[in-house]
């Protein structure tokens, strides 16, 4: 039996986002070698004239895009009102039960913006269990009854 044709590069799964009834997110795993590229990408090289030397620089703005677009693939139910509890927002006359769609720039906001959910989707994300056959965790440690694969 080979090791290699049994790895799995990618697998996407439903997670429920703890504390906000009715807010999933579809996630998918980094495996090492695609996180290896992704900071490879990300990654510029400078010269330092003090030093005298080449030095690596991580482009962390690039990081944030790169890393949102391959481990942030949809959500459902995230309500402006989850939302203003995640980072500040504009509630003035809108309605707080309105659904903020899932789009890549919302995404990529989302993760850069809010410590709170880029904190649980680096747990998720690099937690293996997430990822396996059977009930699926939500970040905090119980299981979801909505997190399924895609």
């Amino acid at each position: 039996m080979d090791l290699k044709k049994l790895m799995v590069d990618t697998k996407a799964v439903w997670v429920d986002f703890p504390g906000l009834p009715g807010f999933s997110v579809e996630v998918a795993n980094l495996s090492r070698k695609e996180l290896n590229g992704l900071r490879k990408r990300c990654t510029g090289q400078k010269f330092d004239r003090k030093t005298r030397a080449v030095v690596e620089t991580l482009d962390e703005d690039k990081f944030v895009t790169e890393f949102s677009l391959g481990t942030v693939k949809n959500w459902k139910g995230l309500t402006l009102d989850h939302l203003s509890s995640l980072l500040l927002i504009d509630t003035d006359n809108q309605d707080l039960s309105k659904e903020l769609e899932y789009t890549a720039d919302n995404a990529e906001t989302l993760v850069s913006s809010s410590t709170e959910f880029d904190t649980w989707l680096n747990e998720v994300v690099f937690d293996l269990d997430n990822f396996r056959a059977g009930p699926k965790r939500t970040g905090d440690g119980s299981t979801g009854e909505n997190a399924q694969e895609s």
